[in-house]
This record gives C-alpha cells, sequence and structure tokens, in this order.
C-alpha cells in the first residue's frame, strides 16, 4: 500500500493492523497459553519460536501496533510501565549520567534515587520543563541518557520535546520520553527526535483497567536497544499471554476513548477554573498553563484526560471532596474508562512535593455534564 493510502493511526489501532489468524481467519486472535513450543523435524524452531520469553505468540501483535502508533522501528512489551520506564537505565553503564525531571512518575524517581545511584549511576534531577536546566545539567561525554515525561504526572508540566532532543543530542546522549498521558493520539515523540518512548500501558494503551502492562518503542534498532532486549530477556519482566490479548483487546478503542476523555478533561478544566472553591486548575489546553504554547505546537487532537485542581484549603478539604463524590471514584491510576479522583499527597512518600490541596483527576468516557456535576456538588461540601 502507497504512503498516501495507508490508513490513518485510528483506523490502524480499530484494527489492529488488520491481522488475522492464518489457521482459522478468526479476526480476534486465538489466545495462546503455551509457554513452550516443538522443534520440526529439521530440529529448527516452528515459526520461529522455542520458548515464551521474548518470543511468546501473544506479544508480536500488541507490540507491532504500538511500533506503527509511534512511529518507530521496535516495540517491546513489559510486566509493567515501571519495568519499561527502567529498562533503559538498566542498559547503561556504572560511572553514565542520567538527567531527569524534579516532577514525574513518583517511582521512577524513586529507582533512580535507591537503584540508580547505588548501582554507579549519576543522576541530575533538574526542574521539569525548564531548558536552561537540563541544558545546564548535560556533561559531554559523560550523559547517556535525558529523561523526561510530558505532561508530567501530577501538575502536567509539558515539556519542549524537540528541543530537549537538540540539547541531549549535542551532547551525545539520547532523549527517552514517558508519554503515558499523552498517548500516540496527542503525541508522537519519535518524530519529535526522542529516541526512546516508554507507556505505562497499564493506563491509556489498556483503557480498561484490567492489565498491568508496559511498552518501549525505539526511534532505530542499535547497539542500546539490542542491550535493553537483551535485559528484558534475562530478567523475564514480560506480561502474560492473556495481559497481552487484554491489551491488545484494549488499543482498538484507544481513539475513541482518548478524544471523549480529553474533550471532557477541557470541558472540566473551563468550568473549574476561576471556581470559588477551587484556587487552580493545572490542564495544559487551558491558556493559563505555564506550558500551554509548547502543549500546542507537539500535542494534536486534544491535550489529554489528565488535570488536577487545588481545592481551597489542605488536606482535610481535598480529601472532603475526593470522597463526597458519586461519579468519581476515589482511586490511584488513570487512563480507564471510568472517572478517578484521587488526594495525590496521601500516597505520596515523605519529602513529597505535591501541594497537600491537590486532586489528581482521571476523566474517563462517561457523560461530561454528569462529570461537571458531581464536582460541583463535591465542591459544595467544603
Amino acid at each position: 500500500m502507497s504512503e498516501e493510502a495507508k490508513p490513518k493511526p485510528a483506523t490502524l489501532a480499530a484494527q489492529a493492523l488488520g491481522w488475522t489468524d492464518p489457521r482459522t481467519g478468526a479476526i480476534i486472535p486465538p489466545v495462546e497459553f503455551a509457554t513452550t513450543m516443538k522443534r520440526d523435524e529439521r530440529y529448527e524452531k516452528t515459526g520461529g519460536r522455542q520458548y515464551i520469553r521474548d518470543e511468546g505468540h501473544a506479544f508480536a501483535q500488541p507490540e507491532a501496533l504500538i511500533a506503527e502508533l509511534e512511529g518507530g522501528a521496535q516495540a517491546l512489551l513489559f510486566s509493567a510501565g515501571i519495568g519499561a520506564c527502567t529498562a533503559p537505565f538498566h542498559a547503561l553503564d556504572p560511572g553514565d549520567h542520567i538527567v531527569a525531571p524534579d516532577v514525574m512518575y513518583y517511582a521512577v524517581a524513586a529507582w533512580l534515587r535507591e537503584f540508580g545511584v547505588h548501582w554507579g549511576l549519576g543522576v541530575d534531577f533538574v526542574a521539569a520543563g525548564d531548558l536552561d536546566a537540563i541544558a545546564a545539567a548535560m556533561r559531554p561525554g559523560k550523559t547517556k541518557l535525558v529523561w523526561i515525561e510530558t505532561p508530567a504526572n501530577p501538575d502536567w508540566t509539558v515539556t519542549d520535546i524537540a528541543a530537549v532532543a537538540e540539547i541531549a543530542h549535542a551532547a551525545g546522549a539520547r532523549l527517552g520520553v514517558d508519554s503515558t498521558a499523552a498517548t500516540p493520539v496527542h503525541t508522537r515523540p519519535l518524530e519529535l527526535g526522542a529516541d526512546i518512548v516508554a507507556h505505562a500501558a497499564t493506563k491509556y494503551l489498556n483503557g480498561h483497567s484490567d492489565v498491568l502492562a508496559g511498552a518501549l518503542v525505539c526511534a532505530r534498532k542499535d547497539a542500546f536497544w539490542d542491550r535493553i532486549h537483551r535485559h528484558r530477556h534475562l530478567t523475564g519482566g514480560l506480561p502474560g499471554a492473556m495481559e497481552s490479548w487484554l491489551l491488545l483487546r484494549g488499543m482498538r478503542t484507544l481513539f475513541l476513548r482518548v478524544r471523549q476523555q480529553s474533550a471532557s478533561a477541557l470541558a472540566i478544566a473551563r468550568r473549574f477554573e476561576g471556581h470559588p472553591k477551587v484556587a487552580r486548575v493545572l490542564y495544559p489546553g487551558l491558556e493559563s498553563h505555564p506550558g500551554h504554547a509548547v502543549a500546542c505546537r507537539q500535542m494534536a487532537d486534544g491535550f489529554g484526560g489528565m488535570l488536577s485542581i487545588l481545592v481551597r484549603g489542605g488536606a482535610a478539604e481535598a480529601r472532603r471532596v475526593a470522597l463526597a463524590c458519586r461519579v468519581f471514584i476515589p482511586a490511584t491510576s488513570f487512563g480507564g474508562v471510568e472517572s478517578l479522583i484521587e488526594h495525590r499527597h496521601s500516597i505520596e512518600p515523605p519529602g513529597s512535593r505535591v501541594p497537600e490541596s491537590l486532586l489528581r483527576i482521571s476523566v474517563g468516557i462517561e457523560d461530561t455534564a454528569d462529570l461537571i456535576a458531581d464536582l460541583d456538588q463535591a465542591l459544595a461540601t467544603i
């Protein structure tokens, strides 16, 4: 098929690349639980597969779809998002240096502090989205990886991917981007110069709160990518066959879900900006957000389904609002079809910089008016 006639990403996702089972013609792949495969009469691998680790049939289609949606050379599945995000760090050598943001998924930051430094990696945490701070932290010849998350959890700081790619590459480093919140619907970091894209596939890619998985995508297959692949093989951090099947099932509706979630999130952000019980709304789609201009450049088809509000008061008032919700569910995680609300400070580790009054909101696919009405009545309780 010519490039001009190639289906749009939403079509590729809905049909999961159009693959069918060659044995039965089924448009939904069978779930294969086998862990080992018989060799043929020449003692060669049957279909190129020998053992489920790295060669499981269930991985092929979701990995191919994720790579296609991100415009990458190859994708790898992992058993969790944290496994995907930390795999590039494992591929570095002791003495290598990493630049990472001070606002990011807390588990990745914790791994860098508790294990990365202990294993001999140098790590500098800089202000998220601050290009001058990133440039100042670079150590040419030593910095091997710059890691960013955009929009960054939980204040949704937006980082200019193309600008950071230039900074990283000028110093001989690679750029890794955690694009979980943006998804391929809104941002394709590899097209902006990133070398690696990470996803907590548990979130939007699956979209149904019933799978634990992660994914990495590379711009090109090189020695560093081979090292990441080898790390996964030797540590065994892969999802099971059913998880892979459910992930693929979820990705078929990715564009429908994310577009609805993004539209509702923008409506909610606009409704509660300036609300008398709300001190601030943090959402890249608002003109008041510091990263709005960059978001407009590198995000398409919306600004994502995540936002945070800072209620007037403190932790007690924020928790009261979360518990008073009737449609929003007070729970951790995000990206599912159900809307969630979380008092983030309550589950952060000691020393967290997350404001005590911050509520993190994951917008689902419910009716937008119902979501707005629910927050209205919950805010009325404080």
